[in-house]
């Protein structure tokens, strides 16, 4: 079953998704990060190749012949899933095929209308079952 874990007072969702990235791949894991639109996507692969000075997190995107060996997928629409390991997701809905990954990470800024959304998602996973984590992003 998947595991859930909410990030709530995210300041920057971009910020924070790319740490969680560079943990992650550190550990050898694969990411889907469902992104906003592809405007979003654009960004935060140049936040995930710019992250630190010596290095950087390669990224692809599904239709990308890389895709098979990125560690890291931006992805808008979820049309081309091309792994099932870690979701990260970026929109305020909940993603339709959050269940075929093995863990599931959600992003809550500040803002009321994404809190608002967080908190229909967070009953719609608890409702089902699902274990679900809370961290608070700003402790």
């Amino acid at each position: 079953m998947t595991r859930v874990e909410f990030y709530f007072n995210v300041t920057d969702k971009l910020a924070k998704a790319t740490e969680l990235c560079e943990r992650a791949v550190a550990k050898g894991r694969q990411l889907t990060v469902f992104t906003q639109d592809e405007s979003m996507s654009r960004i935060l692969q140049q936040k995930l190749w710019q992250h630190a000075p010596a290095s950087f997190l390669p990224s692809a995107y599904p239709q990308d012949d890389a895709s098979a060996y990125a560690p890291v997928i931006l992805d808008a629409d979820g049309s081309h899933l091309v792994q099932d390991d870690i979701l990260i997701n970026l929109k305020t809905v909940r993603p339709p095929f959050f269940s075929r990954f093995r863990y599931l990470v959600e992003l809550v800024g500040n803002d009321e209308d994404d809190k608002v959304a967080a908190r229909q998602r967070y009953k719609f996973y608890r409702d089902r079952g699902y274990q679900v984590k809370s961290t608070d992003a700003a402790a």
